[in-house]
């Protein structure tokens, strides 16, 4: 009876320890971590940033900082990107504050020789409540001081055309998005920024993309980013001789 007493409490023991073994191994998992706080994504790039090397002395490094359209660029083509040495830093739907946020570590940090800043439309579109062109241009202005302060050259979009936003079709887009260029080209030319006019090659009789060079009338196909490849190149070479 002694015997068969002491097998049980040992059978007992040795199960209760292999629980708390159990038990312990779970608790000591390390904690996934929580990034709800990360408004501006910055954890988006963080490695790809951490891996890219430092330039070379006769790299022509430029970053592209924006939202959805650099974003898909790179999807569509990413070619154009690997052979020119361009860093594609866009993150779909955010908006001119959230890019402000990223500025220094998607783009000072990776010290380009130039950034291309494409931003307002969906601060425009409402993607996180009402933003005023003022506003949009504080936080442009704010990215091209940023850029000037640490020897970049500062390249500024005028925004592609849009007519309606799919998601909120209440936005009379088309005429907003004219002002907002209006502005960023007339601060452009009193800071002797470069202008990358995105506008111009891509409107229709609307103020809207031409049917042919869109997906759903804010984003490129591949023909819309085609044409917009050549107006790149081409602003990225003047700016890089620009002195300012």
């Amino acid at each position: 009876m002694n015997k068969i007493l002491l097998f049980i409490l040992l059978i007992s023991g040795h199960a209760l320890f292999a629980q708390d073994e159990k038990v312990d191994s779970l608790n000591n998992k390390p904690k996934k971590e929580n990034f709800a706080d990360d408004w501006a994504a910055l954890t988006k790039y963080q490695k790809e940033n951490e891996l890219l090397p430092p330039p070379t002395r006769k790299e022509k490094r430029v970053v592209f900082l924006g939202s959805s359209i650099f974003e898909f660029w790179k999807q569509k083509n990413p070619e154009y990107f690997s052979r020119n040495t361009y860093v594609d830093r866009g993150i779909s739907g955010q908006i001119s504050p959230q890019l402000l946020i990223r500025f220094r570590q998607d783009v000072i940090n990776l010290k380009p020789k130039a950034v291309i800043i494409l931003a307002g439309s969906n601060d425009i579109a409402g993607n996180t409540g009402h933003v005023t062109i003022d506003k949009i241009m504080d936080n442009i202005k704010s990215m091209a001081e940023l850029a000037r302060l640490h020897r970049i050259k500062v390249i500024l979009c005028k925004y592609l055309p849009v007519y309606e936003y799919p998601w909120n079709k209440q936005i009379k887009a088309a005429d907003i998005i004219v002002d907002l260029n209006e502005k960023i080209e007339t601060y452009a030319k009193e800071r002797n920024y470069t202008i990358l006019d995105y506008w111009t090659p891509l409107v229709d009789e609307r103020k809207g993309q031409r049917a042919e060079l869109t997906v759903d009338g804010v984003h490129p196909n591949l023909a819309g980013y085609k044409i917009m490849e050549g107006v790149t190149d081409v602003a990225i070479k003047k700016a890089l001789k620009n002195r300012h």
